[in-house]
């Protein structure tokens, strides 16, 4: 029988303290939509001023799994009055291994956040609808710039404290 090696010789079983990253589960944590002015709010004309509101957290549920929590909430403004209301909490269940905490923490906050908003994105889509609502899409989100800009900003506040005890 002959040996899978590679032409080098080099033996090709898994590699030690590899980075792993794997998706085990997708799920709506929770979610609900408010249409508190209903139904003089169908009547209304206007333009919709619609604003979008994102935040996550992560849980650590044992060594190396994770689950991440995208909140996105979408609130429809109608001339002075709320015309609904939308929120959904997107999770997802992830084995993170093998990353240096500095790469764990950025998959964490940008990888598993980008998985996540479309499943979010079509909930709140069918959510908004079912209301008797033109359909909403969502835009993408650059999860990667938010976080760029969150550790920017991290970078930035232990300087400007120094600046103040000087």
């Amino acid at each position: 029988m002959a040996e899978n090696t590679p032409a080098n010789g080099a033996a090709t079983g898994p590699v030690e303290n590899a980075a792993q990253l794997n998706l085990q589960k997708i799920y709506t944590k929770d979610l609900s939509f408010e249409v508190p002015n209903a139904p003089q709010v169908f009547q209304s004309q206007g333009q919709p001023n619609v604003e979008l509101n994102l935040s996550q957290r992560v849980n650590t549920l044992a060594p190396s799994v994770f689950e991440v929590v995208l909140s996105v909430t979408v609130t429809c403004k109608l001339e002075e009055g709320t015309a609904y209301l939308a929120e959904v909490h997107q999770a997802g269940i992830f084995g993170v291994s093998g990353f240096e905490p500095a790469a764990q923490e950025a998959v964490l906050a940008t990888y598993c956040p980008n998985v996540l908003f479309p499943y979010a994105r079509q909930v709140v889509s069918d959510l908004v609808q079912a209301g008797g609502f033109p359909p909403l899409l969502l835009q993408p989100i650059n999860f990667d710039a938010i976080y760029a800009e969150q550790m920017r900003r991290r970078a930035e506040a232990p300087a400007a404290g120094q600046a103040l005890n000087s």
